[in-house]
């Protein structure tokens, strides 16, 4: 299927290419999340007179990433959860455990954006994850877990 990109995908283009993707993940996931439309002449004629304004709003968001960027690089986040005598903890630290965090500091950040690149954390220390506020924009953190016996 034939779309236009109203928005920079990773992996598949920047705003306003015309690309040849998989019908389902086309229908499934670009069509409803406002990424694309379909490549028709009607609707490249619509994206070409409103392409300044998705532009601007592109670039107005990536502005507002960098800033959220700026303020959360380099951020040391400290969890307790309940751990064994050996440093294993019962349990692990998703995700979901840093976004909800993070959105008590005060940083709107969803579970989806905190990239884990070892998964689940799963002993007491220190760990690197990415957070991963705009396509391009993603900054370190540093999180920090701290054993909690029962």
């Amino acid at each position: 299927m034939q779309i236009i990109l109203l928005d920079k995908v990773i992996n598949l283009g920047n705003l306003g290419e015309i690309v040849k993707v998989k019908d389902g993940y086309a229908r499934n996931f670009l069509i409803p999340s406002g990424r694309a439309r379909r490549a028709t002449q009607a609707a490249i004629a619509e994206f070409q007179a409103r392409r300044a304004e998705l532009e601007k709003i592109a670039a107005e968001k990536l502005a507002v990433s960098q800033a959220l960027g700026e303020k959360l690089a380099g951020t040391t986040l400290k969890l307790t959860q309940k751990a064994g005598v050996d440093g294993r903890l019962f349990g692990s630290v998703t995700n979901f455990d840093i976004a909800e965090e993070l959105t008590k500091q005060g940083f709107a950040v969803q579970k989806a954006q905190v990239r884990m690149p070892n998964g689940p954390i799963k002993v007491v220390g220190d760990s690197s994850v990415s957070v991963a506020l705009h396509t391009d924009v993603t900054v370190g953190i540093t999180i920090s877990v701290y054993g909690e016996t029962a």
